[in-house]
């Protein structure tokens, strides 16, 4: 928003003092594309996390348009191929399978995987959150206090438990490292419920009638979200972890499908002779994670400015 001032000039008789007044005016189409500008210009590291973000996600959800091969079938006198090779960027794996195509078409069970392991936690936490920190007294102690015990068990263990009880594959691995997150997202959607209950606006609806469901869809929910889905980011690169940790240990989708845990622990044992089956899907993984928390820093920090 841009200010216009205005200054109001004394009438000729004398009795009103002129006064100056500030006019918020909505700025032009041209000058938030100029301050988009140059919100990037001074931060290449987000406009490269966004853009590689990007591709991630076209791999996930369209991997054939990257890489339209069978990462499944291999060339055996292609095999163990370094990166650089023609026609196999990142080389070949043991089987003359095409190491580009694996990673590319890994990152789709991979990722969703992790959207649903995000969405788990942000429902089920949000929900959490949202009664305790609106209803409070023994609704809050109750619920917190299942929080506790959540967060008193270290997340990988918590995963590995219910994934015993629930059984192996990706979607089972996402439940399990969603219900893992639930803790950080009903703690955080708590706070700000508590924050938001005691606001102003929220006490003009109690007092002149305003049901309580709708003051809760109304005013406090939406005030309260801008936080945990900044969350949800951050969560977003932590649940990537997660997956893949537990795909490398053998609990995601069954070989020969790739997933980007399950091909680094293909790639372990060839470290000696092929280190590129192991450190180009790591490299993958991190690269994500990071270029995740650095998009969440800003919307960290854009969300704090604004409130």
């Amino acid at each position: 928003m841009t200010e216009l001032l205005v200054r109001e000039t004394s009438p000729p008789d004398g009795t009103t003092p002129g006064t100056t007044v500030a006019v918020p005016v909505p700025a032009t189409p041209r000058e938030r594309a100029a301050r988009l500008g140059r919100f990037l210009r001074v931060r290449p590291g987000l406009v490269a996390s966004a853009v590689y973000v990007v591709l991630v996600l076209v791999a996930a959800f369209a991997p054939s348009v990257l890489a339209p091969g069978d990462p499944t079938i291999g060339v055996p006198g292609d095999k163990l191929l370094p990166p650089g090779t023609a026609g196999h960027l990142l080389g070949t794996d043991y089987l003359g399978r095409d190491v580009w195509t694996r990673v590319v078409h890994g990152a789709s069970l991979s990722l969703q995987a992790t959207v649903i392991a995000v969405a788990v936690a942000l429902v089920v936490g949000g929900l959490i959150g949202l009664l305790a920190g609106f209803v409070g007294r023994w609704v809050d102690e109750t619920l917190m206090r299942f929080v506790d015990v959540l967060l008193a068990i270290p997340a990988i263990l918590l995963s590995l438990a219910l994934i015993t009880a629930l059984g192996f594959g990706t979607i089972n691995v996402a439940i399990a490292v969603g219900i893992a997150s639930v803790a950080n997202f009903a703690r955080v959607m708590r706070a700000e419920t508590l924050r938001i209950r005691r606001s102003t606006y929220v006490e003009a609806a109690r007092s002149v009638g305003t049901r309580w469901y709708v003051t809760l869809r109304r005013h406090v929910l939406p005030n309260a979200a801008g936080p945990v889905l900044v969350l949800a980011v951050l969560e977003f690169g932590l649940a990537i972890l997660a997956v893949s940790s537990l795909s490398f240990l053998g609990y995601g989708a069954p070989l020969p499908t790739p997933e980007w845990g399950s091909l680094v622990a293909e790639g372990r044992n060839y470290l000696a002779g092929a280190w590129w089956l192991c450190a180009i899907p790591g490299f993958v993984i991190a690269a994500t994670v990071l270029s995740v928390n650095r998009i969440s820093r800003a919307l960290d920090g854009e969300w704090a400015r604004s409130a």
